[in-house]
C-alpha cells in the first residue's frame, strides 16, 4: 500500500506537542507522605513562578490545595533541598522557602512559624510524638565566612525552642526515632565522602530530658553506602547499604542484652538480588520502601533500566508486584495501601494507590495536561552498546515517532544525546514531553546511562571514579555513534545536551572528540577548578573522587576544563544559564561564552533571572525549549512553520561562509 503521508525531512516534522503543553506538563509531583487515611504530596508549579504546594486528598476523596497562595514549600539544606514537609495527625509541618523557617500549619487554619528568624535551614522533618517535638536535620548558616554547620535537632512544636541533639560530623540525615520513642537512627557522613560512596548508620537512645546518649555505629563506613533506615513494628532496623555491590535492604536487630553491639550476627539481609532499592541521596526525604503495620515490607528496586516493585515477609522470598509503571518514587505503605509517584513511557508522573489485598491501582492525581495521541509517543527500547576499553554501557533510545508524516527515502533523523545530571542519576522511562517535543519533530534522542550511573550497582558507578570527563564522555559517543552505524541517526547531524554534570560531559564531548556537530549546555561546569574553589558545602569535595583532590591535582582540573580546551572547540554552542545558580556560578558561563565569541564559533547566550540550578519558572521553562529548538534549526537548514521564537546564533552566517569555502 502507497504511504499517503507527505514526506517531511527529519527535523522539520510539524508537531502537536507544542512548547505550551511542555510547560504545563512540567508540572511536578513529589514526597508523598501518609497520614491516617488522608495522603499529601507536593506538587511543583512553573506556572507560579515554580512554587511548591502541599496537596491533600482527604479520607472521602476530595483533593484540595493545602499551602496558601504566595508561600512556597522548599528548602534549600544541601542546596536541593528535599524532606521539607511532614503531616502529624492533621498538622502540617513546612520549610518556607522565602526565610528557612519552619511554620506551623492547622488543618483548618493558616500557617505560622514556629522557629525563630534567622539563618537556618531544616529539612527531613520527622515527628517525635512522644515528646512534642519534630526532629530534623539543620544548617546553620548564620557565619558566611565558614561552612555551613550541619546537626540533628529537636523543635519543640509548642513554642519553637530547638535543642541540638546530634553534631560533630560534616552531614546528616535520615533522623529517625522508634515507634516507642526510646531510641533514634540517622545517618552521617564527612567530607570528603558523598552519602553514595561513605557514609555510617548510628543508633542512639533518649535519655529521661530527650537528649541522645550511647550513639554507636551500626553499619557502614569507607567503602559502604548506607540509607534510608526506618524502624519496623517490632523495634528493628531496616536499612539500605550496598556492601556486597549492590544497594539492598537489610534488618539490624538490638542484641538481646541491650548493649546492641553490631556484630555479622545483628545484621541480616532480607532479599539478596542484583537489583538498587535506593537511589543517590541528592535530595533528602526520598523513600524507596514502607513497612506496615505486620512488618511486611513494599518496596522499589531498580534493575535493567526500570523500577519493580516486591512484597518482601520476613522468612519468606520477595514476590513481585505487578503494576503497570516503570519508574516507582516516594512510596508510603497505609492502611491495606501503598502509595507512590508512578509513570510509565504512556504516562507522566502521578500520585497512585495500590490496593494491597486485590494488587489493583487507582490514579489519584496527576497534573492537569493535554492527553496525547498515543500514536506519536514514542517508546523507549533499552540497549547496551561497547563503549571503551571493553565496557558496556546502557541507554534508552526514542525514535523519531509521527503519524500524520513520513520522512524522505533514504534520510536518518538528527540524533539528540542526552546526558543526565549527577552524574549519579540515571534515565528514566517516564513520559516527558521535553523527549517527546523533540521525538515528534524527527529528532532520535538517546538518554544515556553512562558509567557512573545509579542502577545497575556499585562497580558501575564507581566506575567514573577518577575518569569523570573521560568515561562519560566515551559512553556518550559511543552511544551516539553505535546508532549512526545502526542507520537509526543520521552521522553528520549528532547533537549532545545536558544539565549541570549532563552540561559538563555536553562540554567535554565537543572539546575532546569531533563526533558531534552542536550542543546545548544548560547551566553546566565549565571549569572545573572555579567548581572546586565555589561551590556549596555538599558538593565542595565531590571532586575529589571524581577527579582528584584539589589542589593537590591542579593539573588534572585544568586538563579537563573545557574552558581551557576552548582552542579545540569547533562546532556550534547554545549555553542556558540562570542568574541565581549557587551550584555553578554565571562567571563559569560568561568565561566560555567569551571564548567561543574570540574564537568566532556560533554559539546562543541565554541568561534567565531568578534562576538558580535548574529552570523552575514556566516562561524560562518554554524560552529554554523553544530556543534550543531554533539553535538545532537554524544550523541544520531545516525549514519549520512552528518556530515563532527564533534565537539569536552570534557568528553564523561567518562560519557558514568559512565551511563553504573549506568544503
Amino acid at each position: 500500500m502507497t504511504d499517503e503521508r507527505p514526506a517531511v525531512p527529519f527535523g522539520a516534522w510539524p508537531s502537536s506537542i507544542t512548547l505550551d503543553m511542555v510547560v504545563a506538563g512540567a508540572r511536578s509531583v513529589g514526597t508523598v507522605w501518609a497520614d491516617g487515611d488522608d495522603l499529601y504530596w507536593l506538587e511543583g508549579r512553573p506556572q507560579e513562578a515554580g512554587r511548591q504546594v502541599i496537596m491533600r486528598r482527604d479520607a472521602g476523596g476530595h483533593i484540595t490545595d493545602v499551602t496558601p497562595a504566595r508561600r512556597n514549600v522548599r528548602t534549600m539544606v544541601h542546596e536541593y533541598g528535599g524532606g521539607a514537609f511532614v503531616v502529624d495527625d492533621g498538622r502540617v509541618f513546612f520549610s518556607e522557602l522565602a526565610d528557612g523557617r519552619l511554620n506551623d500549619q492547622p488543618r483548618n487554619g493558616p500557617p505560622e512559624p514556629l522557629t525563630p528568624a534567622g539563618a537556618f535551614r531544616y529539612a527531613d522533618i520527622r515527628p517525635d510524638q512522644a515528646r512534642g517535638r519534630l526532629l530534623c536535620v539543620r544548617e546553620d548558616h548564620t557565619d558566611a565566612e565558614t561552612e555551613a554547620m550541619s546537626s540533628i535537632c529537636a523543635v519543640d512544636v509548642s513554642d519553637g525552642t530547638t535543642t541540638v541533639l546530634i553534631h560533630g560530623a560534616d552531614f546528616y540525615s535520615h533522623p529517625r526515632p522508634d515507634p516507642g520513642g526510646q531510641r533514634v537512627a540517622w545517618i552521617s557522613w564527612s567530607h570528603p565522602d558523598m552519602p553514595w560512596d561513605s557514609s555510617e548508620l548510628w543508633v542512639g537512645r533518649f535519655d529521661e530530658v530527650g537528649a541522645v546518649v550511647d550513639a554507636r555505629l551500626i553499619a557502614g563506613g569507607q567503602e559502604e553506602s548506607i540509607g534510608q533506615p526506618e524502624w519496623a513494628p517490632d523495634g528493628s532496623l531496616v536499612f539500605v547499604s550496598d556492601r556486597t555491590g549492590w544497594w539492598n535492604l537489610y534488618r539490624w536487630r538490638e542484641a538481646a542484652d541491650g548493649a546492641g553491639i553490631a556484630d555479622s550476627g545483628d545484621i541480616v539481609a532480607l532479599c539478596p538480588m542484583e537489583a538498587e532499592y535506593l537511589d543517590p541521596q541528592w535530595v533528602l526525604g526520598q523513600s524507596c520502601y514502607g513497612i506496615d503495620t505486620n512488618g511486611t515490607i513494599v518496596a522499589a528496586a531498580r534493575s535493567g533500566g526500570r523500577d519493580r516493585l516486591y512484597r518482601i515477609a520476613e522468612a519468606a522470598p520477595p514476590v513481585e508486584l505487578e503494576v503497570p509503571f516503570h519508574e516507582i518514587g516516594s512510596l508510603r505503605v497505609f492502611g491495606a495501601g501503598v502509595a507512590f509517584i508512578g509513570s510509565g513511557p504512556t504516562d507522566a508522573p502521578g500520585v497512585v494507590v495500590l490496593d494491597l489485598a486485590t494488587g489493583s491501582t487507582q490514579l489519584v492525581y496527576r497534573p492537569d495536561s493535554e492527553k496525547l495521541d498515543p500514536a506519536i509517543i514514542s517508546t523507549p527500547r533499552a540497549i547496551t552498546y561497547p563503549s571503551s576499553d571493553g565496557r558496556k554501557a546502557h541507554a534508552l533510545f526514542y525514535p523519531p515517532v509521527n503519524p500524520q508524516v513520513r520522512a524522505p527515502e533514504g534520510e536518518a533523523p538528527p540524533l539528540v544525546v542526552m546526558s543526565h545530571g549527577g552524574p549519579t542519576s540515571n534515565a528514566t522511562a517516564t513520559l516527558d514531553l521535553e523527549r517527546q517535543f523533540f521525538t515528534s519533530r524527527g529528532f532520535a534522542v538517546v538518554d544515556v546511562d553512562y558509567g557512573g550511573s545509579t542502577g545497575y550497582g556499585r562497580a558501575y558507578r564507581r566506575s567514573l571514579d577518577g575518569q569523570w570527563g573521560i568515561v562519560d564522555v566515551e559512553d556518550c559517543t559511543a552511544a551516539a555513534l553505535y546508532l549512526a552505524d545502526q542507520g537509526q541517526a543520521d552521522r553528520s547531524r549528532l547533537v549532545i545536551r545536558g544539565g549541570s554534570a549532563g552540561g559538563y560531559t555536553t562540554l567535554r564531548a565537543l572539546t575532546e572528540t569531533d563526533a558531534f556537530a552542536a550542543g546545548a549546555s544548560h547551566y553546566g561546569v565549565a571549569d572545573l577548578e572555579a567548581l572546586a574553589q565555589d561551590t556549596h558545602k555538599f558538593e565542595s569535595r565531590y571532586l575529589d573522587r571524581l577527579v582528584g583532590p584539589y589542589p593537590a591535582r591542579t593539573d588534572l582540573y585544568r586538563e579537563r576544563s573545557p574552558i581551557h580546551a576552548t582552542e579545540r572547540l569547533s562546532c556550534p554552542l547554545i549555553v542556558l544559564q540562570g542568574l541565581d545558580d549557587k551550584v555553578v556560578p554565571p562567571a563559569q558561563a560568561e568565561e566560555l561564552v567569551s571564548a567561543l565569541d574570540r574564537k568566532g564559533i556560533p554559539h546562543a547566550y541565554v541568561l534567565f533571572e531568578g534562576e538558580g540550578h535548574g529552570f523552575r519558572r514556566a516562561e524560562n521553562i518554554r524560552r529554554a525549549l523553544a530556543a534550543e529548538l531554533s539553535f538545532y534549526g537554524q544550523l541544520f537548514q531545516l525549514h519549520r512553520a512552528d518556530d515563532p521564537e527564533p534565537v539569536t546564533i552570534v557568528h553564523l552566517d561567518e562560519w557558514r561562509a568559512r565551511s563553504a569555502q573549506t568544503g
